[in-house]
């Protein structure tokens, strides 16, 4: 299945959560995640997630879908890729 991911987190658990994001999806843009996942590896990203957010102020929402985006549209600028990215 496809999934896009959108995390709000407070600061002090963004890199946890960017860290287990980036092992199973693209990282797209700021806390934007897509890419295509199998159930079993999306229920392993939930509970991951689960052991490092606060869930009663946190949020991660996660949308998905039977097939890819088959056509993505961006307005303004593309984002960079992970390869662009330097650490």
């Amino acid at each position: 299945m496809f999934v896009v991911l959108v995390y709000d987190v407070k600061q002090e658990r963004v890199g946890k959560v960017l860290k287990i994001c980036r092992k199973y999806l693209t990282h797209v843009q700021n806390s934007v995640f897509e890419g295509e996942i199998t159930p079993a590896k999306l229920r392993i990203l939930k509970d991951e997630l689960k052991e490092v957010i606060d869930e009663t102020y946190d949020s991660v929402v996660i949308y998905k879908f039977r097939l890819p985006a088959e056509k993505r549209e961006i307005l303004g600028i593309e984002p960079p890729s992970a390869e662009d990215i330097f650490f």
